[in-house]
């Protein structure tokens, strides 16, 4: 196993392993990083999903370039994230390292990424400062603080003004939680506590207490994707559900993929987020009915990204004519749009960041199942 080495010792490392130039490589190789095993591995699975489902609608050549995928667990803990990165540039020569689930595991590996000049594509972790840790990174998932700017401009119009807001207490947590405070306030909403959880073995319930007591009209609250059915159980088992408090949050506690298993106590909870299954487009159509066939999945917004990160690399690729040096893979992939099934996106060309609509939806039973139906679109959302 190849031992964790020093930034200087990488370089040099990197420097030998692509001493050929990297367009002459018949190949180009990505080297996907994710949380496979683990109470995080549905993250893994959806981004994996939705990674090989864009190569098997679009072949794996592109630019007369051969697509090698390359899988690796990193069971969402940081050094193993960085150790698996070092053998990719070192040992696999890959041209684009991509995945991480969560904030740390990014970050973790964002000096890499700039020492091997390679693009890292971010499909999974959301927290705002992310690109900034490195010049090489660019994101196709969502920052934090866009995913709350429908639900704080809705919530004070509609009859929600005294909330208690509730997080994880991790940097996206509170990375949502200022960016909610601030917009809600700016609406004319009163924030009357806030509760941070610990993000490793949750137990909601003193905290549902805590909101019980201070009797509020509504609850905003975000987890990380998977845990929102055990925030559900939670807030059901302490009868918040009859208690009047109107659920709202960022989209991830009414994961597409968990919501049939959250039950009808998710009826009427609204959320805004960017992507959301029942989304009304043909391409979307086509995405999630793929999706299901191949992998036996709903598709949620981590498995989007996975699909759209991929489609940024095949883009990229195009426009390079083959070209996969690092430099060349950014600056195509620099201001690059397209249709995607969550709707139009862009990498913005200053933070190499997602632009994207935000969507207010509303849980509601379609057809047997439960979705997010989407009622009101905020368009084109930059990192705020």
């Amino acid at each position: 196993m190849l031992r964790i080495l020093t930034s200087a010792v990488v370089g040099a490392a990197v420097l030998l392993a692509f001493g050929l130039p990297v367009q002459a490589q018949d190949a180009v190789r990505v080297g996907l990083i994710l949380p496979l095993t683990g109470p995080f591995a549905p993250t893994g699975r959806q981004i994996e999903a939705g990674v090989r489902l864009y190569m098997q609608q679009h072949g794996a050549t592109v630019a007369d370039k051969k697509i090698e995928l390359i899988v690796k667990d990193d069971a969402n803990v940081a050094d193993n994230t960085k150790r698996i990165a070092q053998e990719f540039v070192v040992n696999e020569r890959v041209n684009v390292l991509a995945g991480f689930g969560l904030t740390p595991l990014a970050l973790a590996t964002a000096p890499i990424a700039t020492e091997a000049k390679v693009p890292l594509v971010v499909m999974g972790a959301a927290t705002a400062i992310i690109p900034d840790r490195s010049p090489y990174i660019v994101r196709t998932s969502q920052v934090t603080s866009q995913t709350t700017v429908g639900i704080a401009d809705w919530a004070p119009k509609n009859g929600i003004k005294r909330v208690v807001t509730l997080v994880s207490d991790y940097a996206p947590g509170i990375d949502i939680e200022k960016s909610f405070t601030d917009r809600f306030k700016a609406a004319g909403g009163e924030i009357i506590e806030q509760i941070r959880v610990p993000l490793a073995n949750p137990d909601f319930a003193p905290f549902l207490q805590r909101v019980g007591d201070a009797k509020p009209e509504g609850l905003f609250v975000f987890v990380p994707a998977g845990v929102g059915s055990i925030f559900m159980k939670q807030f059901v088992e302490r009868g918040l559900d009859k208690s009047g408090i109107r659920l709202i949050g960022t989209g991830d506690m009414t994961d597409d993929d968990i919501l049939n298993g959250i039950g009808d106590v998710a009826l009427g909870i609204t959320t805004s987020h960017h992507y959301s299954a029942l989304h009304p487009s043909d391409l979307n159509k086509k995405f999630v009915a793929d999706f299901k066939k191949g992998f036996n999945l709903r598709p949620n917004f981590m498995g989007v990204a996975g699909y759209d990160g991929m489609q940024l690399i095949y883009k990229a690729l195009e426009k390079t004519k083959g070209i996969a040096t690092g430099d060349a893979l950014l600056e195509a992939m620099k201001g690059m749009a397209w249709e995607s099934p969550r709707g139009p996106i862009s990498i913005d060309p200053q933070t190499r960041d997602i632009v994207q609509n935000i969507y207010v939806r509303k849980v509601e039973r379609v057809d047997g199942e439960l979705y997010n139906v989407e009622f009101q679109t905020f368009e084109a959302v930059k990192k705020p």
